[in-house]
């Protein structure tokens, strides 16, 4: 792996492009921005644990805009925690392409671009993954993690700013409640908008499906708190948007429609 040090305003452009990491679709070490030359803007994500909840919920996004962003032509390349078996589950699950995922089982590239590692108080007696879990349970409670609980509960309020998520014919499945139709949430609160514990639902959902896969997900639980970043950049390699993740559910900077930053 690269050992590229972090200075103070990395270009950060010129670390991707000289970054390789495990490709998902073959367990090959490639670039991780192999084939991105020819592109209007690139979309490069650099994701926590692939298990971690936000990633499914910006993968599903992704999927959702897909006709839009290839419309654009938006290529997206990601780099998450974990290994080739974790890559290969999240994007089964996910319909994220397996050729725009790679990985970074230490949290490298997440060091060298100076993402937030997330809160990390340090008990002596504590191995280093009881650590990782005790801060991921205080950030959970919203400590060192601004705005999570804030959006834990938007997902159960429901958002008239966010899109409508669940189509009233969908059925969602693989939670621990019978199938629920997405009618179901139109006569709790209307249709056209985020309703009431309509997001909730797409989480449960995530939720179900990570801890009945652990230790698939995440093969090594030290870098539970370690958070990501989006960065956007034009055909020339120049970085025109940027989010940082300062927390848990804090994945973009209108959570409301994460995506929205691709469109300005």
């Amino acid at each position: 792996m690269n050992t590229q040090m972090r200075s103070n305003s990395p270009n950060i452009y010129s670390i991707l492009s000289q970054t390789q990491r495990l490709r998902i679709s073959d367990g090959e070490m490639k670039p991780v921005l192999d084939g991105c030359t020819h592109t209007s803007k690139l979309l490069v994500l650099i994701w926590s644990q692939l298990g971690d909840f936000d990633n499914l919920e910006y993968a599903w996004w992704l999927l959702k805009e897909k006709e839009q962003i290839q419309a654009r032509g938006i290529t997206i390349r990601a780099i998450g925690i974990g290994n080739r078996n974790s890559g290969i589950k999240f994007c089964k699950y996910t319909g994220f392409p397996q050729e725009w995922l790679f990985v970074d089982p230490i949290a490298e590239i997440h060091g060298i671009l100076g993402l937030y590692r997330g809160l990390s108080i340090q008990l002596p007696m504590l191995s280093s993954s009881q650590k990782a879990w005790l801060n991921l349970m205080l950030m959970c409670a919203g400590i060192g993690s601004p705005g999570t609980l804030k959006e834990v509960f938007r997902g159960y309020k429901g958002d008239q700013k966010a899109p409508q998520l669940i189509a009233d014919e969908e059925v969602v499945r693989g939670t621990p409640l019978p199938p629920i139709k997405g009618s179901f949430f139109k006569a709790a609160g209307g249709k056209g908008f985020q309703r009431p514990f309509e997001l909730a639902t797409l989480r449960l959902r995530n939720m179900t499906e990570v801890l009945s896969n652990w230790n698939v997900y995440v093969p090594d639980s030290s870098y539970l708190t370690q958070r990501g970043g989006t960065f956007l950049f034009d055909s020339q390699g120049n970085l025109i948007y940027e989010h940082r993740d300062r927390g848990i559910l804090g994945f973009a900077e209108n959570m409301s429609y994460p995506l929205s930053f691709l469109y300005k």
